[in-house]
C-alpha cells in the first residue's frame, strides 16, 4: 500500500474530474496519505483532520452526494467505510468512531466522501462546532497513514 499517491497498487492516470481533488487523488496524480484502495474506493487521511487518524472513504467513481451514488457501488463503499471504522479503534487507542457524510452543505469538495473519525469521551468534540487540529509533519501524518493501514490489514 503506498502511503502517499498510488504508487503501485492503485491506477494511476488522468482524474475522471480534473479540477476535483479527489478525484486527482484517487488517479494518483495529487498526494495523498492512502490508507486504503480497493477498486471502487480510496481511503486516505484528512488533511484537516478532527482527531489525528480521521479519514475519509471515497468512491472511485466520480459521484457528488450519496444520492447520486449508483445501487452496485453502495456496498462497496458502505463496506469501505465499514472496514475503515472498524480498524480505527485499534489503529488509535479510540473507543469508538464518528462516521458522517455531508451532502452538498458543507461539502467542501464535490465528491462523495464519508469522514471517519477517530472518538474517545471527553475529546472534546461537541455538536457541530469542531475543533482541528494538525498533524507535526508529513513523517506524523505518514506514521498515523502505516498504523491504520496495519489495523485495516489485520481485519480483513
Amino acid at each position: 500500500m503506498s502511503p502517499v499517491g498510488t504508487g503501485a497498487d492503485g491506477p494511476a492516470g488522468a482524474p475522471e474530474v480534473p479540477d476535483c481533488l479527489f478525484c486527482r487523488i484517487v488517479a494518483g496524480t495529487e498526494d495523498a496519505q492512502v490508507v486504503v484502495r480497493t477498486q471502487d474506493t480510496v481511503a486516505f487521511l484528512d488533511v484537516r483532520p478532527l482527531f489525528k487518524g480521521h479519514t475519509l472513504v471515497v468512491p472511485v467513481r466520480h459521484v457528488v452526494t450519496l444520492a447520486d451514488l449508483p445501487t452496485a457501488l453502495a456496498e462497496p463503499f458502505l463496506t469501505a467505510v465499514q472496514r475503515v471504522a472498524a480498524a480505527v479503534p485499534t489503529a488509535f487507542g479510540a473507543q469508538g468512531t464518528f462516521v458522517a457524510m455531508n451532502n452538498v452543505v458543507s461539502q467542501s469538495v464535490p465528491h462523495l466522501h464519508a469522514h471517519v473519525v477517530p472518538r474517545t469521551k471527553g475529546d472534546g468534540l461537541r455538536g457541530f462546532f469542531w475543533p482541528r487540529t494538525k498533524y507535526a509533519d508529513d513523517g506524523d501524518a505518514a506514521a498515523h497513514a502505516q498504523r491504520l493501514r496495519a489495523a485495516v490489514a489485520g481485519s480483513a
